[in-house]
């Protein structure tokens, strides 16, 4: 499995970003992909999180109504829209998905195994500064 996001950059508080993540070599319409983050110094927290079908769709309490999670089966890209953002999402922002936990119709659940994921993207930083 290989999943690779992009997308980040600098971005002045109330600004908006779309990460993406690139996915290859599972049957991607299976598995639930998550978005996570981490700031130097704290643990990786999953920020959303969204099955398989797209039916199912997390979001960490901090980031609802601000980020949107959503993904195309037919290109195997999910996306984060990131709108108003705050100095407290600067982090690098990761897509993880696992081979057991992905396997899941509850997006929530994934995203709560964030320390037992076995494939993980190479992370993009998002900097939110004026």
């Amino acid at each position: 499995v290989q999943l690779q996001a992009s997308g980040g950059g600098l971005v002045q508080p109330g600004g908006s970003l779309r990460l993406s993540c690139a996915a290859s070599g599972l049957s991607f319409d299976m598995y639930a992909i998550g978005w996570f983050r981490q700031v130097p110094g704290k643990e990786r927290e999953g920020v959303s999180c969204i099955s398989g079908s797209g039916v199912s769709k997390y979001y960490e309490d901090s980031v609802k109504g601000r980020f949107t999670i959503s993904r195309d089966n037919a290109k195997n890209m999910v996306y984060l829209q990131m709108n108003n953002l705050k100095h407290e999402d600067t982090a690098v922002y990761y897509c993880a998905t696992d081979a057991v936990y992905g396997a899941t119709p509850v997006a929530e659940r994934l995203c709560a195994r964030v320390h037992d994921l076995d494939a993980w993207g190479q992370g993009t930083q998002v900097t939110v500064s004026s």
